[in-house]
């Protein structure tokens, strides 16, 4: 197999490794329509089920950049075989769970299984796609993901209707087989060719740093940016991330080679994808309350919102597989983040008397232009990346993307939260303004309830459009940043372009 060709059976291959991400991708929120009914189930504190959600995203994001490192080192089938069978068997005692804590304990040991799947199933596509099929390839795993994030609310809804809690859970057992057996039968074995080991301190170190902000980022709006637990994250991420990074400068054979931040297409595209998801991480989340407690749609109604918009990235996925070919990868990054930027427009343009069309217009718009751009900035990001080290600079782009939308979620929701408050009557106690949908209970029990839920369902109005405004400003500043950082159409998706002769005379003497 040459890098020119392509492994024979590489559309085959996709299609196991998108089976092996449909499921990593589901569990992301399958559970979040679920919540309600794993609280009955335990008596869970809001505090315990919010830590059952944050336990896989938070080991997930931690994990990213040691399991891609290992899949390099140790071969990615191998690593993605492990990872699945560690979801299964998780996901099987997660749903048989006898307490909440053993839920949240299983839910981290998910969220290892996803770390080892997702940056070695990217690392494999570089590996038997010739480049300039790369972008194809990288579509279609995009829209796989986005049907995923779409199907995941519906078929919780549907499992937890029919059946219980433990359904979302065990639905993930068979899908898992079928990806053992693809991943087994149809993906050659790859692993890097420098002799590498394993770095047990930087390992420590990255995954402490990354745990650290992650969590500190996800958990900043319920106890407060200046609270000592907040706090303490930071400087466990800051302090273990700093000594990672002087451990990596200072290694020959170093775990991430911290000079690919130098190479601007590396560089200039992971930027602009972080300051997109940014946007991106928090929408669902916010527009479900939007659907649910402003417009009074039921849980299943608010699930099928979700639909537009995947179809839009599968829409936009048909363009912006091929459109790179033609027109370089940074005009497809521009016009796709462009497109993305009218989408969160158009949201963020709804009142209390829009309807469902306005909403699906607005996400299929971001969707759309999110499908356009995701295949270059992929392209892009690993095309900077030695192919033998295509775990590690795989983790690094799923990297960016999972602190984008920590940093979306914690920063666009406390700036909903602030506004939202701000706008409600002053003389309100503190537990009735600490959401919309407490507020509504509180308006309930008390008179002039009906004047008071009017107006909370106006506030929140208005503090969705704030933030969606600065929705359109991270849409519109990633696409800055695409355009004045990466090459032009010269740089064709996935073909090295080094940047200088230095950078040339630099790469020829990397390890590998």
């Amino acid at each position: 197999m040459s890098d020119e060709e392509g492994h024979p059976r590489r559309w085959a291959i996709l299609v196991a490794l998108c089976a092996a991400l449909l499921v990593i991708v589901i569990d992301n929120t399958v559970l979040h329509v679920a919540v309600p009914a794993i609280g009955d189930a335990f008596d869970a504190s809001t505090g315990r089920l919010q830590a059952v959600i944050d336990a896989y995203v938070v080991v997930f994001a931690g994990l990213l950049i040691t399991a891609g490192v290992i899949s390099d080192r140790y071969g990615r089938r191998r690593t993605v075989v492990v990872g699945l069978l560690v979801f299964g068997v998780a996901s099987a005692l997660a749903a048989a769970a006898p307490s909440v804590e053993w839920l949240i304990a299983m839910r981290a040991l998910m969220g290892v299984g996803a770390a080892l799947v997702m940056p070695a199933t990217l690392a494999v596509l570089v590996a038997v796609f010739p480049a300039e099929e790369r972008p194809r390839a990288f579509a279609v795993w995009s829209a796989v993901a986005s049907v995923g994030m779409a199907a995941g609310p519906l078929l919780g809804g549907a499992l937890v209707d029919v059946w219980s809690w433990a359904g979302v859970f065990l639905i993930n057992v068979p899908v898992v087989t079928v990806a053992l057996v693809g991943i087994v039968r149809l993906v050659p074995e790859t692993r890097a060719g420098d002799g590498r080991g394993l770095d047990l301190l930087g390992t420590v170190l990255v995954t402490a740093g990354m745990t650290g902000l992650v969590w500190a980022l996800i958990e900043a709006p319920a106890y407060g940016y200046t609270s000592p637990a907040v706090l303490g994250g930071v400087l466990v991420a800051v302090v273990a991330l700093v000594a990672f990074g002087v451990r990596q400068t200072r290694s020959a054979v170093p775990m991430v080679d911290l000079r690919l931040y130098r190479d601007r297409r590396f560089s200039g595209a992971s930027f602009a994808v972080a300051v997109m998801t940014v946007a991106t991480g928090s929408t669902l989340f916010i527009l479900s309350q939007y659907l649910q407690l402003v417009l009074g749609y039921s849980a299943f109604e608010t699930g099928l919102a979700a639909i537009p918009l995947a179809a839009g990235v599968v829409a936009g996925s048909t363009v912006g597989g091929r459109a790179p070919a033609k027109f370089g990868p940074r005009a497809c990054i521009v016009a796709g983040f462009a497109v993305t930027a009218a989408g969160f427009a158009v949201l963020a343009s709804l009142s209390e008397g829009s309807g469902y069309v306005a909403v699906s217009a607005g996400l299929a718009l971001a969707g759309v232009g999110s499908g356009i751009a995701g295949p270059s900035a992929t392209s892009t990001v690993l095309g900077a990346v030695p192919p033998e080290r295509a775990g590690m600079g795989s983790a690094l782009n799923d990297t960016h993307q999972q602190l984008g939308i920590a940093l979306g979620v914690a920063g666009l929701g406390s700036l909903l939260a602030t506004a939202y408050r701000g706008a409600l009557p002053d003389d309100l106690p503190d537990h009735a303004v600490s959401s919309l949908g407490a507020t509504l209970s509180y308006a309930k029990d008390h008179a002039g309830g009906s004047a008071l839920a009017e107006s909370a369902r106006s506030a929140f109005t208005d503090a969705q459009s704030l933030t969606m405004t600065i929705g359109v400003a991270a849409a519109l500043a990633g696409a800055a940043v695409a355009l004045f950082a990466l090459p032009g159409r010269a740089a064709r998706a996935g073909a090295p372009e080094p940047e200088s002769e230095e950078a040339e005379s630099e790469e020829a003497g990397q390890p590998g």
